[in-house]
């Protein structure tokens, strides 16, 4: 987060371009906060036949999430995990150590309310059992290779001998399965766990785990919008770890729920996001509704710069200029389009409303403060 304080441009600055980063975004994930909880939680072990949990994968009983562009556009679940990225020996050799009966790292499960299992942690082998079991990994056949011993070099699942393919359908998978009792509606409590898990590599931002966690319509929704053209013209290019999709959730728990708001911001947002995953407090085409005539507006209004008061795209700017247009026009049609532009730049020129977007962005004060001027320096434009 920035602790430089600038000086408000009077006009937008000029459009972006598609060479800036997807991470030209000022104070966007509040990545840094640490959620305060209370929560009521099982977790119990259990062991698992490999068959079984393959048979349950291929029915979405065990369901693995993962991000990529292709599940993206296949309308699969998306987030937690990242691409299958273990080489082929390891993979032949977590095969091969199941063939021989030797015990193998467990799996995290989150027990959903329907009953269906989410994979936490274990991405890697689940898929590798899976693609053994199919015989096709990486749209390759899956043979063993010459990584393993003699006997199975060049098999694929059909090909093991009857003792072979029934000792690795009978090995064990550990997994620890963890169910939140209290609250029952958000799977905060996980959200905080896969946090403590996502320790290697890159870590997940807080929205690629929200989709995750709260797969549903409330996400086929956001996806929908993010795909908006007005969007599009604003943010720009599409973020490959859902930043974009964030500032639309973001938008929408402001615009519903300020007074409720309380700081840390993400776990608002995990509320927020796990209370309307099936679209229960907000309907899709109200939530359409408003955001297509929000983002058309200050397009029209303010221009595609409108989010970038200095340069790089200010989240606290987002989010307060949406809630602002979008109580404008819910109480109607603007007949004069370019005084959002003129009362934007007051806005930016306002002392508490600059205090309120540079520093301290998630505190309630400051949220409450640039969300009531925004509102307030909109609502007179006729």
């Amino acid at each position: 987060m920035s602790t430089r304080r600038r000086k408000p441009l009077a006009k937008p600055a000029a459009p972006h371009t598609e060479m800036e980063t997807e991470e030209d975004v000022e104070d966007l994930d509040e990545a840094s906060e640490v959620i305060p909880y209370n929560y009521s939680i099982t977790a119990y072990g259990a062991d698992y036949p490999v068959d079984s949990i393959v048979k349950r994968m291929q029915v979405d009983d065990i369901i693995v999430p993962r991000f990529s562009w292709e599940a993206e556009k296949e309308s699969q679940i998306v987030g937690f995990q990242r691409e299958y990225v273990w080489p082929r020996p390891k993979a032949d050799r977590f095969i091969e150590s199941l063939l021989l009966g030797l015990p193998v790292p467990g799996i995290f499960l989150v027990k959903e309310p329907s009953g269906r299992l989410l994979v936490l942690d274990g991405h890697q082998r689940l898929f590798t059992l899976r693609a053994y079991y199919d015989g096709v990994i990486n749209s390759a056949e899956y043979r063993l290779e010459d990584n393993v011993q003699k006997q199975f070099v060049d098999k694929r699942y059909r090909d093991l001998e009857t003792l072979d393919r029934r000792r690795l359908d009978d090995s064990i998978i550990h997994a620890t399965v963890i169910r939140q009792d209290d609250p029952a509606d958000d799977q905060s409590s996980i959200y905080l766990i896969f946090e403590r898990l996502n320790t290697g590599g890159v870590n997940l931002q807080p929205q690629e785990i929200r989709v995750a966690l709260y797969h549903g319509e409330f996400v086929r929704v956001l996806r929908t919008l993010n795909d908006n053209a007005a969007w599009r013209q604003l943010f720009g290019k599409k973020s490959r770890r859902l930043k974009d999709m964030e500032m639309i959730l973001r938008f929408f728990a402001f615009y519903y729920y300020s007074e409720k708001y309380k700081s840390p911001m993400k776990d608002f947002l995990n509320r927020y996001m796990g209370k309307n995953r099936d679209l229960a407090r907000q309907s899709e085409s109200d939530l359409t509704s408003i955001f297509e005539k929000t983002t058309n507006a200050i397009v029209k209004g303010i221009g595609h710069a409108a989010f970038r008061p200095v340069r790089a795209i200010n989240a606290a700017v987002v989010d307060s200029i949406m809630v602002g247009t979008a109580h404008r026009v819910a109480s109607g049609p603007i007949s004069r389009i370019g005084q959002l532009a003129e009362h934007y730049n007051q806005l930016l020129k306002d002392k508490e409303y600059a205090g309120a977007i540079e520093t301290g962005t998630s505190q309630e004060a400051n949220v409450e403060a640039r969300l009531r001027l925004a509102t307030k320096a909109f609502a007179s434009i006729k």
